[in-house]
């Protein structure tokens, strides 16, 4: 079965502070759904064409499935009401190819 993966790119983050309670409540609920973070907040970033060298995260799940029910898990959801007013990210769930 594919495994499924979240995608989170930050365009801009001018105050990363701002994200504490978001980032705290949103890793409780992906540990909680089984979700492993690959890459995330420290990574190294070799952006290219319109990439930006912001902060990417990559989280896999075990399946697409399991990926799309934690994003709408009441745990996330209330991580998601963390957020600050203003904030952008290109956020996706996409599924493995294996």
């Amino acid at each position: 079965m594919p495994k499924g993966y979240w995608v989170s790119v930050y365009p801009t983050i001018t105050d990363p502070e701002a994200l504490d309670v978001y980032n705290e409540r949103a890793g409780l609920a992906v540990a909680a759904a089984g979700g492993r973070v690959l890459a995330s907040i420290g990574s190294r970033v070799d952006a290219h064409e319109a990439g930006i060298a912001e902060r990417v995260v990559l989280i896999e799940f075990d399946s697409f499935e399991k990926a799309v029910a934690a994003r709408a898990s009441a745990a996330y959801q209330e991580a998601l009401a963390e957020l600050p007013d203003g904030f952008e990210r290109d956020f996706r769930i996409i599924e493995g190819l294996d």
